[in-house]
C-alpha cells in the first residue's frame, strides 16, 4: 500500500534521443521538456505499481510542470516523485528534477487505476470505429 508522503527517485543521463533537437520540441541541444515529463510519470508510476493488486495499473490524467532550467546533453538527473493526494483511484504527486546545478523542474501529476484490460479493449474498440 502507499501512503501519503511515499516517495521514489530515478536517475537518468541525458542521452542523444533526449535532446530537445532530437524530439522536435525544439532546436537546441538540452534536454526536451517532454523526456522531463516523461522521466517524471514514471518515477510516479514506479511508486504505485508494486502496491496495485493483478490486472490494475495506472495511466497518466494531468500533467502540470515548469521546466525551469536547462541541462546539457549527459548529465545526469534525478527524478522525485511524492505521493501528496489520493481517494483510493486518483493519485496526485508532487514531481521534482533535478541535475547537478540544481532544480530543473517542477509541478505535479495525477494517475488514476484503471483495469488494464478493460483500458485496452476501451482504447481499441474506439479506433475500430473510426
Amino acid at each position: 500500500m502507499v501512503n501519503i508522503g511515499d516517495k521514489n527517485e530515478i536517475k537518468a543521463v541525458v542521452k542523444p534521443e533526449f535532446l530537445a533537437s532530437s524530439m522536435k520540441s525544439g532546436c537546441l541541444e538540452v534536454f526536451a521538456t517532454p523526456m522531463v515529463v516523461a522521466f517524471m510519470e514514471e518515477t510516479a508510476l514506479e511508486l504505485l505499481e508494486p502496491s496495485l493488486p493483478d490486472g490494475i495499473t495506472t495511466v497518466g490524467t494531468m500533467v502540470n510542470v515548469e521546466h525551469v532550467s536547462p541541462t546539457p546533453l549527459g548529465a545526469e538527473v534525478n527524478f522525485t516523485a511524492e505521493l501528496i493526494e489520493s481517494d483510493g483511484r486518483f493519485f496526485k504527486f508532487k514531481v521534482e528534477a533535478y541535475d547537478k546545478a540544481g532544480l530543473i523542474a517542477f509541478g505535479t501529476h495525477t494517475r488514476a487505476s484503471v483495469k488494464a484490460e478493460k483500458f485496452e479493449l476501451k482504447a481499441k474498440e474506439k479506433y475500430n470505429e473510426i
